[in-house]
Formats: C-alpha cells, structure tokens, sequence
C-alpha cells in the first residue's frame, strides 16, 4: 500500500489498512456505495481533489462502539490503492489475487484512532465484501521488515494462529533486497482481534 500520499495533508500520522475487492469497481462507484452509509454517522464527509474522502465519526454505535466520544478521534479517510495488485507480493495463499484495493486510515494515532479504524474497517469490509490487509505483522505495532528476526514470525503465526477466522502471510519485496510478510484476514478473524487484548493495527 502507498500509504503517505494517500493521508490528509500527504502526511500519515495515523495507522491504516487495506481493503482488497475480488471484483473489479470504479472508485466512483464504491463511493456512491460508502458515501451514503457514511453520512449515516459521520460529519462531514467531505471529498478531496482526487476523489478520497475525509471524514470525521460522529456516532460510533453505528459501527460498534456505543461509547465513543468523537472528540477523542480525529480524521479518517478512504482512498483508492493505486498500487493494488503488485507485482511484487505473493498472493498464493488465496484463490485469486485482488483485483482492487482500498486504504482506509486514521490521520492521528492513539489506541482510540486504533480502535474506531478497527470497527469501521470490519464494517466496511463487511458492506464491500473485502479482506483486510493489516499492512504489516501483527505481533508487532509499528512496520517492521526485519528479514532476519525469526522469532518475530513466530510470535505472529502464534498470535494469529489463536483466533478464529482466516488469515494469511502475503510476502513483498523490501528496500533491502530481501523479501517480508504482512498479514490479511477476513472479517472473522478482525472481528476476533478487536475483541483480543492486545488489539493494535500497524503505524
């Protein structure tokens, strides 16, 4: 995911998530979609330049989370993935890969952003059909591409290996040369993650 030219103000302060789409949509077309249900519960919903949306919750019961104060969050936007599929990244685990993405992302951070980017993620995937792309592992919080650190893998495949869903490592290409995973899930396995502990996404 190209995640920083996609934030408000070109600059992501904020963790984010892909929507993978295994049928190919306008990006208008989605919008016409979303925008709509946004405005259920959220204001305003405003469009940028290029077509992303910004937008700020207003209820967040609407997407689970009965005792959200929206004062506690700040801005969230969707966006197209541009980059969505590449031709770097394994998608081997799945029987096809995404033909679309989506980013859908937080522009502050915190574990309440964390939170309501969780629940309007599952939300969303749900309305769309979409698995969830969680731009890194999540055993750890922050992007990693440490191609060494194989205890690293290992604390990630028991994290997700103890929730229930589907969830899958897709491999890319690093800086460095080598290669590294981030996971994907449904929307089983996000719904299981919200509700674990440790709940966090990547920033």
């Amino acid at each position: 995911m190209a995640l920083g030219q996609n934030s408000p103000g070109g600059d992501m302060a904020g963790p984010a998530v892909g929507l993978w789409l295994f049928e190919p949509r306008e990006f208008g077309d989605v919008l016409d979609d979303v925008v709509p249900w946004l405005e259920g519960f959220c204001e305003p919903v405003e469009t940028r330049l290029r077509g992303d949306l910004d937008f700020w919750v207003r209820d967040g019961s609407a997407v689970g989370l009965p005792a959200f104060e929206p004062s506690s969050a700040g801005v969230f936007f969707l966006s197209e993935d541009e980059e969505l599929p590449a031709v770097d990244e394994d998608y081997s685990a799945f029987s096809q890969p995404p033909a679309q993405g989506l980013i859908l992302g937080a522009g502050c951070s915190g574990p309440t952003n964390h939170l309501v980017l969780g629940h309007l993620t599952l939300a969303l995937a749900e309305r769309l059909g979409a698995l969830i792309d969680f731009d890194g592992l999540l055993s750890y919080p922050t992007p990693c591409e440490d191609t060494g650190d194989e205890a690293l893998l290992e604390r990630a495949r028991a994290l997700v290996g103890s929730l229930p869903g589907r969830v899958a490592g897709v491999s890319y290409d690093t800086w460095g040369g080598g290669r590294w995973f981030r996971h994907v899930g449904d929307v089983e396995f996000l719904s299981a993650w919200l509700q674990h502990p440790g709940f966090h996404l990547v920033k």
